[in-house]
């Protein structure tokens, strides 16, 4: 059951393609949009839950919760009291997570909140090759920013990145000086903090700006993040990609003092200074829609399924959830209110175009 219509059409496009489970229907307020993809999926659209046919297993909440104005956990829990596992999007306050974990336990089903990016394809690359260089060397460094709207998948990413969430704490949010300020002719849109992530310094920017009409739009980035060790720096470029790979430059010196720049022992020198970690760019954003998106979810989807049959795991991801929620939490209340913006829609530029036409004429004048 895909409970919301809204991103829950990512929720439907992936159940309807994953062969482990079953699409029985759509839950939603009734609505005609929601009706009609119920209809264009051939499955039944439910208002309440009390509607629901006895043999649901699974459902899958992508309804706004109280912190963001809906009822999403309360809804979790009738669900759950039905004897309904529930996969529920992000976001929730810590006090509704920690309702919907207990009702979760009271009703002997799994319940599991969905961070959602950790999922996306590059992102997983990215922290498969963050594992790869912990088991080798310690983290050094975290430089991640990110738009307010998608702040609690960083917060996840991040400690799932360094090994840990615990310790942690961050310190009170800066901002420049107003001398300094004075000088730019707008306002810097992030806000910096400065803390600490499983024992790993963090340098945090956040976006802390909302179009009041338009939510899920006008962060200049969703997520950019750089893990640094002794070898070098993995960087995150976007959410969808792509991971690059930067080397420590070093180079030994000669008796004079000089850098030795060939010959004998300068192999190292021989290694790109950043290549891509799969793909050198990213999907487009339809592929993101499309399939990207979608296939984040049946991930998701599969580990809740795991967790059905290993109650340890489920445990697990409840423990981690309510840390990772009560770092958001924190951060949200160091951050304050989001200052409300009413930008025009960003007018789009072909920039790899535009550099090839340019450089070429400027090279012909040449």
């Amino acid at each position: 059951m895909v409970c919301g219509t809204s991103f829950g059409r990512v929720y439907l496009r992936a159940v309807h393609a994953d062969p482990a489970v079953e699409l029985a229907g759509v839950l939603s307020k009734g609505s005609t949009a929601s009706q009609q993809y119920a209809a264009a999926y051939d499955v039944p659209c439910y208002q309440d839950p009390g509607e629901l046919p006895d043999d649901i297993d699974i459902a899958c909440v992508a309804v706004r919760a109280g912190v963001a104005g809906g009822s999403g956990a309360e809804l979790s829990q009738r669900l759950m009291a039905r004897g309904i596992h529930v996969l529920q999007e992000h976001l929730l306050h810590p006090d509704e997570l920690a309702a919907c974990l207990s009702t979760a336990q009271q009703h002997g089903v799994r319940y599991r909140l969905n961070a959602f990016y950790p999922h996306v394809d590059a992102i997983r690359r990215f922290l498969a090759a963050a594992e790869i260089l912990r088991r080798r060397q310690r983290p050094l460094f975290v430089d991640a920013v990110a738009g307010v709207q998608v702040l609690y998948p960083l917060v996840d990413v991040i400690g799932r990145a360094v090994g840990s969430l615990r310790p942690w704490r961050f310190a009170e949010a800066s901002a420049p000086p107003p001398a300094l300020a004075a000088l730019a002719h707008n306002p810097g849109p992030y806000t910096h903090l400065h803390g600490v992530i499983g024992a790993t310094p963090v340098s945090l920017r956040v976006q802390n700006q909302i179009h009041p009409a338009d939510a899920d739009n006008h962060a200049l980035l969703l997520h950019r993040l750089s893990l640094a060790f002794e070898a070098g720096v993995l960087t995150l470029a976007d959410t969808h990609g792509p991971v690059l790979w930067s080397p420590r430059m070093h180079s030994e010196r000669d008796d004079t003092g000089r850098l030795i720049m060939e010959g004998p022992g300068t192999e190292r020198l021989e290694v790109p200074g950043t290549e891509p970690l799969g793909e050198g760019t990213g999907p487009t954003f339809r592929h993101v829609f499309d399939t990207v998106w979608p296939d984040a979810v049946r991930t998701a989807l599969g580990e809740l399924r795991a967790d059905i049959a290993d109650k340890g795991r489920s445990t697990a991801a409840g423990q981690w959830a309510l840390t990772v929620t009560g770092i958001w939490h924190d951060l949200t209340a160091r951050l304050g209110q989001p200052e409300l913006i009413h930008p025009p829609t960003p007018e789009p530029m072909d920039l790899p175009k535009l550099f090839t036409a340019e450089t070429a004429q400027e090279g012909h004048h040449t």
